[in-house]
């Protein structure tokens, strides 16, 4: 009687867990298109007011964080190893909402031909999502602040801090000394603090609702030791991720960072929490093929965006050659060292002509003019 009261308990806990981070995603998805709305609404009405005194922006920012809120608490409620893949759920929202914006302003021929690819990322992600959720890990310890302190010196785990600080002040050095500049190296760096970031949010979370139910739970130190590295973690996380947005495209970094951070998750999960220690190998196996699958589906979803390709229209000067001769016809001379704005993109559009008028003389350059003599300003 006592295991099946434990079992349905569990499941219960588990439900509450899951569908509190898909309803957070959600929020998360939908506040952000909110939020990117304000901004292109102010940009096209050249409205002179910055974006955090519109009501748009404000309430994208407050969906924001009811969103965040509620993936925070659902670790109370759900192991950390179902809770982490489940930020797919934000990736393929915000692909849904632009999906159905594309298709309005689209062919349906056109945009199966573009993004069909990401409509099926869309649906293998979301059959991903359910397999993993189904056959994910059910048991769910209450964590207190004493079984916190059990787990952190417990020597699987000492060792696995071990082995993660070593790997990561490698990477450190090899990307601050040997200016290794590559996406893999600072997206595991992100991913190594991520597994930090989300052991500590569930440590917190699960104390915090433990106090709302009653039983104090904030006046341990390690409380205050987790929450010292959860935001250590997190601005050093947002450091890195400034800094690979700088050289790599958003959409590679967000697939990558996704499937290496719910990677080191589920690691941290099972090494941390002993998460899959009552589970039997077909669930298991099954729950790892789901997330294989989610990393597919996140993957592909990303596949096709590309950032805008801004134009920038340039200006070479070379003042000892001169400037450029304007023909009858209007077109520039291009073969000297002075040209401006080659207008033309990777979209291919035509080069434009500079508009003359045919009764005036052509314009000749100062290099011509001071080897024919001195410029006569007489007029008829």
């Amino acid at each position: 009687m006592d295991s099946s009261h434990s079992d349905a308990g569990s499941y219960t806990d588990n439900l509450i867990g899951t569908l509190l981070a898909i309803f957070g995603n959600v929020l998360v998805s939908i506040s952000l298109c909110i939020q990117k709305y304000s901004h292109l609404k102010l940009a096209g009405a050249k409205d002179p007011r910055t974006f955090y005194r519109t009501k748009t922006w404000w309430c994208g920012f407050i969906l924001t964080c009811l969103g965040e809120g509620a993936n925070f608490v659902s670790y109370a409620f759900a192991p950390l190893s179902l809770i982490a893949p489940l930020n797919a759920v934000s990736i393929v929202a915000s692909s849904i909402l632009g999906l159905l914006f594309l298709l309005e302003k689209s062919k349906t021929k056109d945009f199966l031909k573009r993004y069909g690819l990401s409509f099926f990322g869309c649906v293998l992600t979301i059959g991903a999502i359910y397999l993993f959720v189904t056959f994910g890990p059910n048991s769910h310890e209450q964590l207190k602040a004493e079984n916190i302190v059990k787990h952190v010196v417990a020597w699987p785990v000492l060792l696995y801090l071990l082995v993660e600080i070593i790997t990561f002040c490698l990477l450190l050095y090899f990307y601050k000394q040997h200016r290794a500049n590559y996406l893999i190296i600072i997206v595991l760096l992100v991913s190594l603090l991520s597994s930090v970031t989300v052991i500590t949010v569930k440590a917190l979370s699960s104390m915090l609702v433990l106090t709302v139910r009653g039983t104090m739970q904030l006046n341990y130190p390690i409380f205050s030791v987790m929450l010292v590295c959860m935001v250590a973690s997190v601005v050093f996380q947002a450091r890195f991720l400034s800094q690979a947005c700088k050289l790599f495209e958003p959409s590679l970094i967000a697939s990558v960072n996704y499937i290496l951070s719910t990677f080191f998750a589920i690691v941290a999960g099972a090494v941390f929490y002993l998460e899959f220690k009552s589970e039997d190998v077909l669930h298991i196996c099954l729950f790892l093929l789901g997330s294989a699958l989610c990393f597919l589906g996140v993957f592909l979803i990303t596949k096709n965006r590309k950032n805008p390709q801004t134009f920038e229209p340039f200006v070479t000067m070379d003042m000892a050659s001169g400037v450029p001769t304007i023909h009858d016809k209007g077109l520039v001379d291009f073969n000297g060292s002075f040209s401006y704005g080659t207008l033309v993109n990777e979209d291919g559009v035509a080069r434009t002509t500079l508009p003359v008028k045919l009764d005036q003389p052509p314009i000749r350059s100062r290099s011509t003019d001071a080897a024919r003599g001195p410029l006569d300003f007489k007029t008829n």
